[in-house]
This record gives C-alpha cells, structure tokens and sequence, in this order.
C-alpha cells in the first residue's frame, strides 16, 4: 500500500514541490523499501546457514538507518544523525518491545521468552551505552561543553576525534565477539527462526537469485528515498514547527525502523516473544554496536568534518534509563501487557519532552 509513496516522492522532489509535503511521502516511501531489504536479507540467511546468515543480517539488518544516516553526513547533519541513531535504540527498547508485550499480552496472563539470551543482548546494550557515555564524560571534564541538540554540528578537538575512532574500534570488536558468541559457541541460546516465520504462510522461498535481485533493488530504492528525505528535514521540520532534533530522534528513528517494528509486534501477538525480544533488543545492540561506530569511521571520508562520538544531555540521559528499563524488564523471561505499557509511557515521556525541545 506504500510503494506509491515512492514515484510520488521522486515526482514531488523534481518538481520542487513543498519540503514538508516531500518529506511526509519519502519518510512514508522508506517504510515499503525497508521492508523489502529486510525481507530479501531474510531469504538469503535462511539458505546460507548461521554464519554467513548472521553476517547477512549485520550488513543488511539496519542497512536503510545507515544509508540514511551516511546522506545525513553528507549534507553536515551530525546532529540529526547522533539523534537518529538515539532514536533508533529507544524505538526498539522502548517503543517496539513495549508495543510487542503490550499487545502479545493482552489475550494471555503472561508471555515467557529466553532470559538468557535477553540478558546477552542487553549486556551488549549496556556496554554501547557506557562507551557512548564516556566520551561526554572526557568533554565535561576538560572544560568542553556536550554538543547542542539545536546548533550546528560542533568541531571537536582532535584527541577527542582520535578517542571516537578508538572506542569505535572496541565496539565493533565487541560485536563481532557477540556474533561469535552468538552463532558458534552458543548458538543453541539464539536458534534461527527462518522455519517459524515459513509456516506463518508466507508463501513459497524465493531463490537465491530473486533475493539477490529484489536486495538490489531495495538498496538503490532506499538509497534514492533516504537521498530525498534527508534533503527535505531541515526545511520541513522548520514548516511544521519542529526541531530537526526531535525529527532525528522520533520521526526518522521510527521510519527507518517501520518494518522490524511491525515484524516484532506481529510476533508477540502469535505469542512468540523470543523472536520479538530478540528483534527489539538485538536491533538496538546492532545499531550501538555496529552502526554507530561504522559511521564514525565513514565520517572521515563523508561530510566536511569527522564525526566524534559525543552525544547531548539529553540523548545520553534518555539512552541510559531506557537501558536500564530494559534490563530490568528483559532479563527475568516473563512479560505481561502493564510491563509493556510501562515502557510505552517512557517513550512518550521522551517523546514529549523533545517536543520541547
């Protein structure tokens, strides 16, 4: 039903039309491309086994939030992109395994799903947050001021660009522990669950061909998609009364995330919250472990300036109690829908208050 939105979007952006107009379709235009990705990425790791099914889904998983985020640097939007990546892992700690409890429990007294495994993901979580933190910490302390959520991207010093890149690399190092950790060594704690999704009646597998060829398209649609609604941003959250900050932080984080959101609140419903948690915290530990520091590293080549790892006050605040929710949510393997409606309440807490912002 959205695949419209993506002619439309390319019409409106050649013709010049209104930003907020040509924002609101491309934002609408990202959700069916992603979904797309993420379905082919699917197709390809359920017919190539765990390792290299695992790589697929690092590469890809959070593929349309990267290529958004690199048209982000290119145009000198760091904030929007530090805010993005935010939004990202409240979206899923928050938002999706809120909205997944909330619905998967409300026909069921309580939903069970593995603690250890949870307890995995949100140990990871954990430490991406505490390596976000740090560098802030460094800035404070040196007589540095944390970056404004509603000025332009700041130049840090070059100790501080040097420490990015350094716990940058630790991260990437520490995820791809966790991938190891996670396929090899213990992969009897995360079983693929390709065989579960076929019986849901998805239809046929596609080849090895077609998920090649439908992943390509996907790429250059969302390519295209992110290309034009990043343009659009500074423009349209001017129009309609809102910060890029808070555009970054709820608008594109929830966008660029529409189909996994979908996908893990889906589950839940069939009573399958292993599959949801997974999804929802997985999905933020990839983005803080993996996104995070690979766009770091790109910023180097893409955009006017490195990228340093320093988020605002209220980026880390939020990012910090929203892991600590989780944890204290997650690594008990029980789940009911009040557990998921308090965690909706704290997004929208977030939410309001970066409305204010």
């Amino acid at each position: 039903m959205l695949v419209p939105f993506i002619p439309i979007a390319i019409v409106l952006d050649l013709a010049h039309a209104s930003a907020t107009v040509i924002f609101a379709t491309s934002a609408l235009g990202v959700i069916p491309t992603a979904a797309l990705m993420g379905k082919a990425t699917e197709e390809l790791a359920a017919r190539s086994g765990p390792g290299i099914g695992g790589f697929l889904n690092v590469t890809f998983g959070n593929a349309p939030e990267l290529i958004i985020a690199v048209f982000a640097l290119k145009e000198g939007l760091q904030e929007v992109v530090k805010a993005s990546l935010i939004g990202s892992i409240l979206g899923n700690v928050l938002l999706v395994m809120g909205g997944a409890m909330f619905v998967g429990g409300l026909r069921r007294e309580r939903q069970t799903f593995d603690a250890t495994a949870a307890g995995v993901q949100v140990s990871l979580l954990l430490l991406a947050v505490i390596a976000l933190i740090m560098p802030a910490v460094f800035q404070l302390v040196s007589g540095g001021g944390l970056p404004s959520p509603t000025a332009q991207s700041k130049h840090f010093s070059g100790d501080l660009q040097t420490m990015s890149v350094a716990v940058s690399l630790v991260l990437l190092a520490t995820y791809a522990a966790g991938l190891f950790f996670s396929l090899k060594t213990h992969k009897d704690l995360f079983n693929p669950v390709h065989h579960d999704e076929g019986e849901e009646g998805d239809g046929e597998p596609w080849t090895v061909r077609r998920a090649v060829t439908m992943l390509a398209i996907a790429g250059v649609a969302v390519g295209v998609m992110s290309e034009i609604l990043v343009g659009s941003i500074s423009e349209a959250s001017a129009s309609i009364g809102l910060s890029p900050f808070f555009v970054g932080l709820i608008v594109v984080a929830i966008v660029g995330n529409a189909a996994e959101h979908w996908v893990a609140i889906y589950f839940a419903s069939r009573d399958k919250m292993d599959l949801s948690v997974n999804i929802a915290i997985g999905s933020s530990a990839q983005i803080a472990l993996f996104v995070a520091p690979v766009l770091v590293l790109l910023s180097f080549v893409v955009g006017e300036f490195p990228m340093a790892l320093v988020f605002n006050g209220f980026e880390l605040t939020a990012a910090l109690l929203a892991v600590l929710i989780a944890t204290n949510v997650a690594t008990d393997g029980e789940s009911t829908w009040f557990e998921g409606l308090q965690l909706l309440a704290v997004y929208v807490v977030f939410g309001t208050v970066f409305y204010f912002v």
